[in-house]
């Protein structure tokens, strides 16, 4: 399985009847899950039906769910009003016109106000049940589309996270391998300060000088952070081949990194070591900055 990242944007739309509709979602990270909706006016409860199912789909992230409809243009119908028409041919009926006015004629009753109406969809229930079979159907391809987006973009991610994990790996043999951590080296180094601060005037034992170079190298030993570092970047491999909603333990994982390599850094006996150390905080922060987009 591989792992998705939080950001993702999908889009779902169609035509049912006379409405045209789209579902769109635009998800970034976050720490847990949280989708806010908008929908148009009367259609809450089908914002909530599908909030529901984000929730249920996935399970990290922020989400902004948005639905808009709109009615195409048709012809508008026009309809008679009987009754308006009956009373008022009854009424005309009961007059007594002079010579000179003639009879109502038929465009003349239909241009009266009332006669003619607009007629507008009131709400048919068969339309208003196919709308929502729609609009249900949508959400699944939402998600669906969503899923993909999201998973696409964890691709990306898990190959930079790799790399990021090859480079932590480096510098820690790096950092193993680094000669200044040998007692040798850091008697040659306690044995020049030394000198220099006694001028030439007198010698320090050797076996003393070696005695106190053991010490010190055994105050500075990262052995125990090296085999750490090296166990944490086995284990985030292991996450990201595992896949799934795997962010949360890598995220542990990049404090674990940071915790190490702030000792090891503290323990630096030489330039060499320190730079290493440097370096391998740069790298293991651009790893947790990446580490946050994971779901």
């Amino acid at each position: 399985m591989a792992i998705a990242s939080m950001t993702g944007f999908a889009r779902a739309a169609g035509v049912t009847g006379s409405y045209q509709w789209a579902w769109e979602i635009k998800t970034v990270n976050g720490r847990g899950l949280e989708v806010r909706v908008r929908t148009p006016s009367g259609l809450d409860a089908m914002g909530e039906e599908a909030r529901g199912q984000i929730l249920k789909a996935f399970s990290r992230g922020q989400g902004q769910l948005n639905l808009t409809l709109s009615k195409t243009s048709t012809a508008p119908k026009l309809r008679v009003n009987q009754d308006v028409l009956q009373s008022l041919l009854s009424a005309i009926g009961g007059l007594t016109l002079p010579d000179n006015v003639k009879s109502a004629s038929l465009d003349g009753l239909l241009s009266v106000r009332g006669v003619v109406e607009l007629d507008e969809d009131g709400g048919d229930p068969a339309q208003d049940e196919a709308l929502a079979a729609a609009l249900r159907g949508g959400v699944a391809k939402l998600i669906e589309a969503l899923k993909s987006a999201r998973l696409k973009e964890g691709q990306a991610l898990s190959a930079v996270l790799s790399q990021q994990l090859d480079a932590i790996a480096a510098l820690v043999s790096e950092a193993e391998a680094c000669p200044a951590r040998q007692p040798e080296a850091i008697r040659v180094r306690l044995e020049a300060q030394i000198a220099e601060l006694l001028d030439g005037k007198t010698s320090l034992d050797p076996a003393r000088l070696h005695q106190e170079a053991v010490l010190i190298a055994a105050r500075a030993d990262i052995r125990e952070e090296i085999d750490r570092l090296r166990a944490h970047v086995d284990a985030a491999r292991a996450l990201l081949k595992e896949g799934g909603s795997v962010g949360r333990r890598l995220d542990f994982l990049a404090q674990e990194f940071g915790r190490e390599a702030n000792t090891l850094c503290a323990k630096a006996n030489d330039v060499a070591l320190s730079r290493i150390g440097l370096e391998l905080k740069a790298v293991i922060e651009q790893f947790r900055e990446q580490v946050q987009n994971v779901e």
